[in-house]
């Protein structure tokens, strides 16, 4: 029996696991830098600026959807999906929607204007889940950039 909850402290451990298991499907493990440490700090420390959901299957971390709230000059308050992974031998099993539509609600919750993600062009599966949504802007008129230090 799967159920959805907020995620705690001590998931860490098993969160970032999901977190490097979605890099290797990303074609992009060597670039996960992060730790279960500097999660505690950015997860539950005095500034904390991210929140998550975990799917739990008994004792195990099955799936997790991870958020923040970002701010766009046009629209106001929004909450941004960072991730959204489940292990991959339980995809397709529903729990992927039960942590989206957790997002969804938590989104709705705090008057956020809307919600934003991004998935990668190849990926088909993502791409097909995230259409049962019917978002706004589904396509490339953005081109996402950043700066790594």
């Amino acid at each position: 029996m799967i159920s959805i909850r907020k995620g705690l402290k001590k998931d860490l451990v098993q969160v970032l696991d999901l977190i490097k298991e979605l890099a290797i499907y990303e074609k992009a493990q060597h670039k996960v830098e992060n730790s279960v440490a500097q999660m505690e700090v950015d997860g539950f420390g005095e500034s904390a600026i991210f929140d998550f959901y975990v799917a739990v299957n008994e004792d195990f971390i099955v799936g997790t959807a991870i958020y923040y709230t970002r701010y766009s000059t046009w629209k106001g308050r929004q909450l941004y999906l960072e991730d959204l992974v489940v292990k991959e031998s339980l995809r397709r099993q529903g729990i992927g929607k039960m942590l989206f539509d957790e997002v969804l609600k938590t989104a709705k919750a705090t008057q956020c204007t809307g919600m934003m993600w991004q998935v990668l062009d190849w990926n088909e599966g993502a791409i097909n889940f995230y259409k049962k949504y019917y978002p706004t802007n589904f396509g490339n008129e953005w081109i996402n950039c950043n700066i790594d230090f």
